[in-house]
């Protein structure tokens, strides 16, 4: 099953495993790029999936496009940035799903400013979505996750490790992240609990695709967010994210899976 793109010639393997065969998970940011790639990756492998976004619309694409699956993509549109939001995501995926094995906190976004020209308004936005936004969906799914000795997949960033230009509201996020998922599994390992995440680089979605300079900007300082080789593609990136919340993975905890294209070596 295409998923919607030309495949990277690097993803050439069959997709033939049921590592999700009788499994649930929930993914945010569904609706597109990294999201919508690993909620059909999951759902090709076998889960039930529960997509989640605020954009209702894109996210009835997705769930169209995993017809015929070995699992389903079901939507449910929804905000992570906010307490209430949250808590009808979860609450609508354990009524669709029945219980939780996998959470995926995707979903995020990204502003492009020299630092001192960030407003407050921004700051709050990007912190909002991806750093509240993941603790509140990791708070109220981790009751569930522990029943069934499940586990979580946060999106972190080559920001959460080396200096990345014009982006410090979402730098400061990211590293959030990575330190929250570091916690994670260490408070829940012993319940049977795993937390990891991954970091990509420059990967070919949306929300890269709209960079741009910020005016006078220093084009050097574009070295230190470029791969040495082409952009990485969502669905290698999903690839990753399906390996580490498989029972493949089941001695990874408190890992960040980097995947950048040599961007940081």
């Amino acid at each position: 099953m295409a998923l919607g793109r030309p495949r990277d010639p690097s993803y050439s393997a069959a997709m033939t495993m049921d590592r999700f065969g009788g499994r649930s998970a929930l993914v945010t940011g569904g609706a597109s790029g990294i999201g919508r790639c690993t909620a059909l990756r999951l759902a090709e492998e076998g889960a039930a999936v529960v997509a989640a976004d605020v954009n209702a619309e894109a996210l009835d694409a997705v769930a169209a496009e995993a017809a015929g699956l070995p699992g389903s993509v079901t939507a449910l549109p929804g905000d992570v940035s906010t307490e209430d939001g949250v808590r009808a995501i979860v609450s609508g995926a354990l009524e669709t799903l029945g219980s939780l094995d996998v959470l995926v906190n995707v979903a995020g976004i990204l502003s492009f400013s020299h630092a001192h020209e960030v407003s407050l308004d921004e700051w709050n936005r990007l912190l909002a979505v991806n750093l509240t936004g993941t603790f509140l969906m990791c708070r109220e799914s981790i009751p569930h996750l522990l029943a069934t000795k499940g586990n979580i997949v946060n999106l972190a960033s080559t920001a959460s490790h080396a200096g990345q230009p014009w982006a410090v509201a979402y730098s400061a996020t990211k590293g959030g992240v990575l330190a929250m998922t570091r916690e994670i599994a260490v408070e829940y390992a012993e319940q049977g609990l795993r937390c990891n995440s991954v970091s990509p680089g420059a990967i070919d979605t949306p929300i890269t695709l709209s960079f741009s300079l910020p005016e006078g900007a220093n084009p050097k300082l574009l070295r230190r967010v470029t791969p040495l080789g082409p952009f990485g593609t969502p669905e290698g990136i999903a690839a990753g994210i399906a390996f580490i919340a498989s029972d493949e993975a089941v001695h990874m905890n408190g890992a960040d899976l980097r995947m950048d294209g040599a961007t940081l070596s």
